[in-house]
């Protein structure tokens, strides 16, 4: 059986802080994992911005509730799951995702949680585990499944490395130039196309490259 394991910010939705940011003119808050590789910097410097400006879930929940799907993006999560199991692995939280997961039809997705007190401040964020993207697509190869990958950014690079094949969807050049070893699109119709091509390959039929499950 073979699984797709997507990234979910920049593939299928907007990038959340992004948006936010543009929402409340908080230039810092412009930057994602595009541009930091490391998560905890950069999720630290969300919260202390978020505090700094007495913002609160909620806020950040309105301008989620405006937001929708990149356009394709539905249809193209519908047809790859007529051939493929597919799993959404993010980085977002589950306090974000609900509205997004709506319009997709309730896909499969894995990321995490955060921390919110009484007053609906953010305090903390609560990874599901360290590295999880790795871990889930590892998690599945020992289950005898092939997995293929795609995502968008530095936070989706250990994926692809641990999938049997990955690909970058839509990266931003700086991304694309420090992992060349990985085939880039923007088109959701190349990526299903590049999806197929390495469900017939001969590593997919064999069960993957030689030793990648024991990575």
């Amino acid at each position: 059986m073979q699984v797709v394991c997507l990234d979910l910010e920049g593939v299928l939705i907007p990038e959340i802080w992004i948006e936010f940011a543009q929402k409340t003119g908080i230039n810092e808050l412009l930057a994602t994992t595009r541009d930091i590789p490391d998560y905890d910097q950069l999720m630290h410097q969300r919260l202390s911005l978020l505090d700094q400006h007495g913002l609160r879930l909620d806020d950040i929940q309105a301008v989620i509730g405006e937001m929708s799907p990149l356009p394709g993006a539905r249809e193209f999560l519908d047809s790859l799951r007529q051939n493929y199991q597919v799993i959404i692995l993010s980085d977002t939280f589950y306090d974000f995702a609900a509205p997004f997961m709506a319009q997709l039809a309730w896909p499969t997705l894995f990321c995490h949680r955060l921390e919110v007190a009484g007053n609906g401040k953010v305090v903390n964020y609560l990874l599901r585990q360290p590295d999880p993207k790795r871990a889930s697509v590892k998690a599945l190869k020992q289950l005898n499944f092939i997995v293929f990958a795609a995502g968008d950014s530095y936070n989706d690079t250990t994926m692809l490395e641990e999938a049997h094949a990955g690909f970058l969807f839509r990266a931003p050049e700086n991304v694309i130039s420090e992992f060349p070893q990985y085939p880039h699109t923007t088109e959701y119709g190349t990526l299903r196309e590049q999806f197929d091509a390495a469900a017939v390959s001969p590593d997919a039929r064999l069960g993957g490259r030689e030793g990648s499950n024991n990575k």
